[in-house]
């Protein structure tokens, strides 16, 4: 790790482990339904349960988990599931959570560079990572090459992330307009931005974070450089929450939200595959 690279990620896990109490008491994340009901996923998988497939018995890991929302679900579905994150914090939560949903899952408190060393070479049918992950790493090349290390030959990268056009906007904006990177920079984007994106009772103590755009053509060529095929890219017009406020408009039939005046118009996330 650079010093620079350090230094963001002491801000940025300070940032995240101010977060996670927050973030569990959120309505938005869902903990009591959870609890109450053992059929119960994330919005974000079952946003792509079709993509996803049958994953029923395949070992799994959940890269940047946070709470282990996303993670909880992968196991309801029948994988056997670790998870990894770098906030000691939000892997409190997420055990809490586990434990509450009754899901056996294994965390650990890890940077994701160094998940190899941490959880082992070549162990892995599905490496999969959630919304909101990447732009806390300043290399994708390096990411690439961490899910090329953890993956059996066969295995499967599912990932389902903010489109990098949507991370270019000014949402302060109306109409929100680029005013960011599209491609991958050395030096971070240093926000400094008391709430966050959910609804929350309290108010954040670290404000302040650094963060990386990466072009989706920058995505592709690292996992291709990494090893591996691209089986499937599908760019949607929504993403799970409230990106864009006052510009977006919910819809509950997917619970995700789009632009409320021609939403064709932004490439908002996407869901990426990849096989070793």
């Amino acid at each position: 790790m650079t010093d620079s690279f350090a230094a963001s990620f002491g801000v940025n896990k300070a940032n995240w482990d101010d977060r996670a109490p927050l973030h569990a008491s959120s309505p938005d994340y869902n903990f009591a339904d959870f609890a109450a009901d053992p059929a119960y996923l994330s919005a974000v998988v079952r946003f792509d349960r079709p993509r996803l497939g049958d994953i029923a018995r395949l070992r799994a890991v959940h890269l940047q988990c946070h709470l282990g929302t996303d993670t909880v679900s992968l196991s309801r579905l029948g994988a056997r599931v670790s998870g990894l994150d770098f906030s000691g914090a939000a892997l409190t939560e997420a055990r809490r959570l586990a434990e509450a949903a009754g899901a056996e899952i294994d965390y650990h408190e890890a940077n994701v560079y160094d998940a190899v060393s941490v959880l082992g070479a070549e162990g892995f049918d599905l490496v999969y990572t959630g919304i909101g992950a990447l732009c806390w790493l300043p290399s994708v090349a390096r990411w690439a090459e961490v899910v090329a290390g953890l993956l059996r030959p066969g295995g499967r990268l599912f990932i389902r992330e903010a489109h990098p056009m949507l991370q270019t906007l000014d949402e302060t904006v109306d109409p929100a307009l680029p005013r960011y990177p599209y491609f991958e920079q050395a030096e971070p984007l240093v926000f400094d931005e008391p709430g966050t994106y959910v609804e929350v009772a309290g108010a954040l103590t670290h404000t302040v974070t650094h963060e990386w755009n990466h072009s989706l053509g920058e995505i592709v060529t690292a996992l291709l450089a990494a090893g591996l095929t691209l089986t499937g890219l599908t760019e949607h017009d929504s993403v799970p929450w409230n990106a864009i406020p006052g510009q977006m408009v919910h819809d509950e039939a997917v619970d995700e939200w789009r632009l409320k005046d021609t939403p064709q118009r932004l490439a908002a996330s996407y869901t990426l595959q990849a096989v070793k």
